[in-house]
């Protein structure tokens, strides 16, 4: 099943070092019985196109702080739902938890006009916001149950040794909770990088992101399918890369918490 899987990969990863000449007149298999059918070119083609490394920049500083202020704005409020007492706590949590539910499709609009009245519409801003929204409810809901996983000793050890809640968040809890925020950050970054509908939305062609590109790069297939091959699986390796650097803290995090 999983080389399967892996066959259409397989495919554009050759398709993107074959002459588009070629691919029009065999298929990609056919690479490996004619390795000569190998060259670097479209990938030189790619990097010299203004759109695709403008929108790769753009797909970048849309991602990176999107999952930064999402780690970051959920690690704190999941502490604050696990170890601070304030009033409302549980039915706050709870709506919270409710906001899971949300279909993004129904903010479309309402945010659009929001954004539009702020001047962040068509910018890299507000797609920026909207991820950091709707990321939010489930980073809370996955760190506070972590954190609530904490024991409640070495809190306490903490604050008789004179530790207040900003620096018992950094340096007790933060360190503990690694695996888990490095599962929520490749949740969130796989979830950024590969979004389509929001980038079509709130951005324009100034701040498209490489989803939004490569689209666009489709109407025409027949004449640069020499950009989409080598594109498509540029946007699949990065995030696929990020992915294997976190792997093992990723499985860590996932399995935190299903052994006592």
């Amino acid at each position: 099943m999983a080389l399967l899987w892996l066959t259409p990969t397989l495919g554009l990863l050759a398709s993107s070092f074959r002459d588009p000449g070629e691919m029009t007149e065999s298929g990609w298999w056919t690479v490996f019985t004619e390795p000569s059918q190998f060259t670097s070119e479209l990938y030189s083609t790619l990097l010299g196109n203004d759109t695709i490394t403008d929108a790769l920049v753009n797909t970048i500083w849309i991602t990176v702080p999107s999952t930064v202020l999402v780690v970051v704005f959920g690690a704190m409020a999941g502490y604050a739902f696990a170890w601070m007492d304030f009033k409302g706590r549980d039915w706050w949590f709870v709506a919270v938890v409710g906001l899971l539910v949300v279909p993004i499709q129904i903010a479309l609009i309402p945010l659009a006009r929001l954004f539009g009245d702020i001047g962040v519409f068509g910018s890299i801003v507000g797609p920026i916001l909207f991820h950091v929204g709707f990321g939010l409810p489930f980073a809370v809901f996955l760190l506070r149950n972590f954190f609530a996983e904490i024991p409640r000793e070495l809190l306490e050890a903490a604050r008789l040794d004179g530790a207040g809640e900003v620096r018992l968040f950094f340096t007790v809890v933060m360190p503990l909770a690694g695996p888990a925020l490095a599962s929520l950050a490749i949740f969130q970054f796989l979830w950024v990088w590969n979004d389509l509908l929001v980038a079509l939305i709130f951005t324009d062609t100034s701040s498209q992101p490489l989803t939004v590109a490569l689209t666009r790069e489709t109407r025409a297939f027949s004449q640069n399918i020499e950009t989409l091959a080598p594109g498509a699986f540029l946007s699949l390796v990065i995030p696929l890369a990020v992915f294997f650097a976190f792997q093992r803290q990723f499985v860590s995090g996932v399995m935190a918490g299903a052994v006592k």
